[in-house]
């Protein structure tokens, strides 16, 4: 099929494989898996997952209502955010089954509300940091993410009957389990027999198990745990399920020399991987030969200065429309990406296990204009 680019292809044959692998190791350990809806809410990406998870975990309103429109009560919805907005509660109240709260004064203003028709959890911070990049640190001084646990172990707050479960987030893009255990035993240290009265621990997400070699410590902890805390144990994976499951692709428009190197301008940009610009990133760039004889620096098309990917070298100097694939870019891209300069968001595909290819999604010039078309100011 020819494509004009740039495209965002999903593989199907990938996510399956993440979604088997996390289906075999829920079978073993007797966890619950959600789907961390914030790493791409492709509703293609929903519907394939469905059948190999418990639910999904959402961060919003908007999240919650797509969520229960694919499930349609066939599975759980948890929220947890520290953006939890009053008039927004009672439909989020009815679209999701646990909701866990931020803060002590989300506990103290909305627990009469909540309690009445979802489970109601609380969001901790273990105070233990596994990162050093303080941008991705959810555990890092003066964190908005969850009730520091000095502060919940002072409170007492898990002995109210209301409170069902506790929630926790401490890394990013963990390749072992380690922090886990750590953070389990600050835990058990912390609140003992309190546990015992919940009826569910959430470890969040962060964890690549499509990364992990030995998933052994994971399902003797879960087993552990269930067996002695009589406690349901979720975890909520995003882009342990879809990262490695889709590329993009464009096509090389331009090329000139500067400062005696060569620039490529592609026909994407930063703004379709925005953490790139947030982070500093280089992509993974499928065509890259570490040895090449051939170095370039792979730019976006647009008029912003550090819309730049990273120097890359090729076996083969580049010509115009060549095709430049990035790679592991399932999560956080076209979730953030925008269309600044008036540039387009990637066509959409699905590259099905047969290997073809599946439109789903196209942007016209009328999703631009949507976005920004105001009504008339009224003199």
């Amino acid at each position: 099929m020819l494509m004009k680019t740039p495209v965002f292809i999903l593989d199907e044959t990938q996510l399956l494989a993440n979604l088997i692998t996390l289906a075999e190791i829920r079978q073993k350990s007797g966890c619950k898996v959600l789907y961390a809806m914030k790493a791409l809410p492709c509703s293609r990406v929903l519907e394939i997952a469905k059948p190999f998870v418990d639910g999904f975990a959402v961060s919003s309103l908007f999240e919650a209502q797509l969520a229960q429109e694919i499930l349609a009560g066939q599975g759980e919805v948890h929220l947890t955010t520290p953006a939890l907005i009053a008039d927004e509660l009672y439909e989020l109240t009815t679209l999701c089954t646990h909701i866990n709260f931020n803060s002590l004064t989300h506990h103290d203003r909305y627990a009469s509300i909540v309690q009445m028709q979802a489970k109601m959890g609380l969001r901790v911070n273990p105070k233990l940091s596994f990162l050093t990049d303080e941008r991705f640190n959810p555990c890092r001084k003066h964190s908005k993410l969850g009730i520091d646990i000095d502060t919940l172990w002072q409170s007492n707050c898990l002995e109210l009957e209301e409170v069902s479960g506790l929630h926790f987030h401490t890394v990013f893009s963990a390749t072992d389990f380690k922090p886990l255990l750590q953070t389990i035993d600050k835990l058990r240290r912390y609140f003992g027999q309190q546990l015992e009265k919940l009826q569910w621990l959430n470890f969040g997400g962060g964890y690549l198990f499509h990364s992990i070699s030995d998933y052994q410590p994971f399902i003797d902890l879960v087993i552990q745990l269930r067996r002695e805390l009589k406690v349901d144990i979720y975890i909520e994976l995003g882009n342990g399920i879809v990262g490695n499951a889709a590329s993009i692709v464009a096509s090389v428009i331009d090329i000139f020399e500067s400062d005696g190197k060569t620039v490529a301008i592609l026909d994407t940009s930063v703004n379709h991987n925005p953490e790139v610009f947030e982070y500093q990133r280089s992509p993974t760039v499928l065509e890259n030969d570490p040895k090449g004889n051939y170095g370039v620096i792979l730019a976006g098309g647009t008029c912003l200065a550090g819309d730049v990917f990273g120097e890359y070298r090729f076996k083969h100097p580049l010509q115009l429309g060549d095709k430049i694939t990035f790679k592991n870019v399932g999560a956080y891209t076209l979730i953030k990406a925008n269309r600044f300069n008036g540039h387009n968001l990637p066509d959409v595909y699905l590259q099905r296990t047969n290997g073809e290819l599946e439109l789903l999604k196209q942007y016209t010039y009328q999703d631009y204009q949507q976005q920004w078309l105001m009504a008339a100011t009224l003199v």
